[in-house]
């Protein structure tokens, strides 16, 4: 993520405990909303301070102005997460929060502002960490993982701002062939197809940002515009991905049709086993089997030593695997020449790579 904000022009950028603190004008800040692949909010800090009880915390949020932040005629709701706090409940942080809001507005505007907990035009977030509170401003809303292609909620550890984020670790190249041999629902895949048109992963959404009422509806117009002209409308390389389980292939077919990728990706019922590659990928990258999903059973250990067999049919290629269940890893048959840890939704993961010399 850090590197990503790098690249999108940010020139202070730290690496903090889940997540990057960056220094940004509103044209960064959109465009981190529209572009980011691996993050999965954008906030944007309003006030912190140290507090010792619930009562210090109304007072630290009475302090913003909150009249000029949140706007008339606009909704707002507040969420909260608490680690470690002089208080351990998350939701009575919130309210306290809420009311604090509600008061300091109805105070100085003589009506409160209304509470949207489904759609709130100005989405609010608490952060307590011990004695420390911060509150942001949340520009997205939504989770921006959510990209918009899922046809259901398919279970799995694997979101699509995680399967970005492993993507950008490996420094695929955007312009090599790349193959996933147990692809499921198609997260890596099309992920990687959306990187290679370099389509934003915003493009098609909007955002809580755009109803503030400080929002630059021009600069939303023209920063969509310019990742429009961007878009590359077929790839000249072929990305792959296959799985043994036609509903799964089904879902990814679907997820592409609707991400509009559907040119550039092709799925395919096909067993690792005896799954022989059309062509040879510089890439392979996969998220097998651990237990977690859907239509997973006994034969865990057999779906990791057919993906061993089907690594060693890809002579040249660099492999990437995402792991949750070390004993199932060394069915694989391989010896990984670089690992990262990995939080994969709750599990404790590893990123292996393998280098198929």
């Amino acid at each position: 993520m850090a590197e990503e904000l790098r690249q999108l022009g940010s020139r202070s950028v730290t690496v903090v405990s889940g997540g990057v603190l960056f220094a940004a004008d509103r044209q960064l800040a959109y465009r981190a909303t529209l572009w980011l692949r691996s993050a999965v909010r954008v906030l944007e800090p309003v006030i912190s301070g140290r507090i010792g009880d619930i009562d210090q915390l109304y007072e630290l949020a009475s302090r913003p102005r909150w009249e000029e932040l949140i706007g008339p005629r606009r909704t707002f709701a507040v969420r909260a997460t608490v680690t470690q706090g002089p208080f351990t409940n998350s939701q009575f942080a919130a309210l306290r929060v809420k009311d604090a809001v509600v008061d300091r507005i109805r105070a100085r505007r003589g009506s409160r502002p209304d509470v949207d907990r489904r759609r709130p035009d100005v989405p609010l977030r608490l952060v307590v960490r011990g004695e420390e509170a911060h509150l942001f401003r949340d520009l997205a809303g939504d989770s921006l993982h959510r990209r918009g292609y899922r046809p259901i909620q398919v279970k799995s550890p694997l979101s699509e701002a995680i399967a970005a984020g492993l993507l950008l670790l490996t420094e695929w190249d955007r312009e090599s062939p790349l193959l996933d041999p147990m692809c499921g629902s198609g997260t890596f895949v099309l992920e990687a197809a959306a990187m290679a048109a370099d389509r934003a992963p915003g493009l098609e959404r909007r955002f809580a940002a755009e109803r503030f009422p400080d929002a630059d509806a021009k600069l939303w117009r023209e920063l969509r515009a310019e990742a429009a002209d961007r878009l590359r409308p077929a790839l000249a390389f072929p990305l792959l991905g296959t799985d043994r389980h036609s509903g799964a292939v089904a879902i990814a077919k679907q997820s592409a049709e609707t991400a509009g990728l559907a040119r550039s990706v092709r799925f395919e019922i096909a067993d690792a086993a005896t799954f022989e590659p059309p062509f040879e990928p510089a890439v392979v990258v996969t998220n097998p089997p651990w237990g977690e999903r859907l239509g997973e059973g006994a034969d865990l250990v057999a779906s990791w030593r057919a993906l061993g067999t089907f690594l060693r049919r890809c002579s040249g290629a660099t492999a990437f695997v995402l792991s949750g269940a070390p004993e199932l890893t060394r069915h694989i048959g391989l010896r990984s020449s670089q690992r990262w840890p990995v939080m994969a939704g709750q599990l404790d993961a590893r990123w292996l790579r393998y280098e198929m010399r």
